[in-house]
């Protein structure tokens, strides 16, 4: 049998339609049928820790890729702090965004992100999901905390733009998300849609200010978020909206660089609706590069979304040029990313041990320390550590590693620890883990505040227990509570090791 005969437009149109796709796949090395979609034209793929072990079998992997396409943009979440991917095993060398807010040391954040950019660069990366833009306005919401820089739009702007300065210098395209701002809602966008209810002067006053200092810094993505915005668009989320991404990201704000939509399957716009359907809306709406396969993808699944693409090219869903627009800034970053790293260079190694202390700096500059009068410092003996052990967050990609219990027992031998979960937290059990009087207590937390089963057992220790210590490794309330108080705003090793060597007075100066 003959098969049809493909016409010159079609193949351009599916050409101009894998350009635009950036899918996740499983594996260390490239599966046959992402060999052959890169082959033919397809224009970038997302990784997840999945597969990034370690930063060499990540190059091993990436040359692999390129091989197959040159022009290949291999993108990735690599924030720094909570939400790492070539350092998920081990959790991040860097203490990430609020951590250095709170420094509020901007010469320091281009500079941690000039080394987390020099990282990813020899790692074969060219696009960092970083940073994150959003102003945690309400502490209380679910998906941003210790990503932002803060809760101060301007301190969250020049923090931005220090960031992507550092980033791009490094010869790694930055990525400001989540468009139009993420820091003011009640639900996390991976398992519903937020709502962003505030009036259009609210929104260019605080959250818009970010982006905007980004794109002046020249910052080379924007991600649109998956958020309900209706003053600008009751009907559709940000990353399918038109007025949010071409009426007001490309033509109000002058962004001209590559918007990337969040990861399509996220609950926020899937729940139940078809994929390809949602590509199509997206591109059209503004959006030039599709996210999918957070949960992974396969050919059939890829082939899928092309098609879509160009059936709607067909039916006049989607405007032929808004699509090869959508192509050419693909293009157009791939150019970037091959010019600046044949300006910048690589080679700083690839280990944790090889790098630049910076981040153990940054992690000790961030510490907020609250002593109640009397409260006995350093520790003298080796303590017992109990972890109130909160659910991983949805913008993870495997278990991190976090808590303090590891630094402590290597600085003080004999360290015992006990870790409790929702379900384990009882008045028998917190009456078991403060039974030990004879031994300092350290309770280690994150987001006690926002979390209120975490806040009750915290408070339940510590009526128990009154001289507990307390280190925080999320983002803090506005209360100090127990005989000293550690805020870290970093779930990072970096940061746990810092709140360590304080509480066991070996802190260098």
């Amino acid at each position: 049998m003959i098969s049809p005969r493909r016409s010159p437009a079609d193949t351009r149109l599916r050409l101009l339609a894998e350009t635009v796709l950036q899918p996740a796949f499983a594996g260390t090395t490239p599966p046959d049928w992402l060999r052959r979609r890169l082959a033919a034209g397809l224009g970038g793929v997302v990784l997840f820790a999945r597969n990034t072990p370690d930063a060499e079998t990540t190059a091993a992997l990436t040359a692999a890729l390129r091989a197959e396409n040159p022009e290949v943009i291999v993108a990735a979440d690599e924030e720094g702090g909570q939400v790492t991917r070539l350092e998920s095993a081990t959790g991040s060398s860097w203490p990430g965004n609020a951590a250095l807010g709170h420094v509020d040391d901007p010469e320091l954040t281009e500079q941690v992100a000039a080394e987390l950019g020099r990282f990813l660069a020899e790692a074969g990366i060219d696009l960092d999901y970083a940073p994150t833009a959003d102003v945690n306005s309400d502490p209380a919401n679910p998906v941003i905390g210790v990503r932002s820089f803060g809760a101060d739009a301007d301190a969250v702007a020049r923090h931005t733009a220090a960031f992507v300065r550092g980033m791009q210098g490094a010869g790694v395209a930055a990525c400001a998300k989540h468009f139009p701002g993420h820091g003011d809602t009640g639900l996390d966008s991976h398992h519903d849609l937020p709502l962003l209810d505030l009036d259009l002067e609210t929104l260019h006053r605080r959250e818009l200010l970010p982006f905007r200092a980004a794109i002046q810094a020249g910052v080379r993505s924007v991600m649109a978020g998956h958020l309900l915005v209706p003053c600008l668009d009751r009907d559709n989320p940000a990353s399918l909206s038109r007025p949010a991404l071409t009426e007001l990201l490309r033509e109000e704000l002058g962004f001209q660089g590559l918007i990337v939509t969040d990861a399509l399957e996220m609950k926020a716009v899937h729940r139940g609706a078809d994929i390809p359907e949602l590509a199509v809306r997206a591109v059209a709406a503004g959006a030039d590069a599709v996210c999918v396969g957070m949960q992974r993808t396969d050919e059939e699944s890829l082939l899928a979304l092309r098609d879509a693409l160009v059936t709607a090219v067909h039916d006049g869903t989607l405007d032929e040029e808004r699509l090869a627009d959508a192509a050419e800034r693909v293009h157009r970053l791939a150019a970037w990313r091959q010019e600046a790293r044949r300006s910048v260079g690589t080679g700083v190694p690839r280990t944790a041990a090889g790098r630049a202390p910076l981040g153990r700096l940054v992690a000790r500059r961030a510490l907020e320390v609250h002593r109640r009068p009397g409260a006995a410092l350093p520790l003298g003996e080796a303590p017992v550590v109990v972890t109130l052990a909160a659910p991983a967050h949805a913008a993870l990609d495997g278990p991190t590693a976090w808590g303090a219990a590891g630094p402590l027992a290597e600085l003080r031998p004999g360290t015992t620890g006990l870790g409790l979960t929702e379900n384990q937290v009882s008045s028998e059990a917190l009456d078991r883990a403060a039974a030990e009087t004879s031994r300092p207590l350290v309770v280690v937390v994150r987001d006690a505040a926002r979390l209120a089963w975490v806040g009750r057992a915290l408070h339940g220790l510590l009526e128990r227990r009154p001289d507990a210590m307390v280190v925080e490794l999320g983002w803090p309330g506005t209360d100090r509570p127990g005989a000293v108080h550690l805020a870290t705003r970093s779930p990072s090793p970096v940061a746990a090791r810092a709140a360590a060597e304080l509480l066991c007075g070996s802190l260098p100066d």
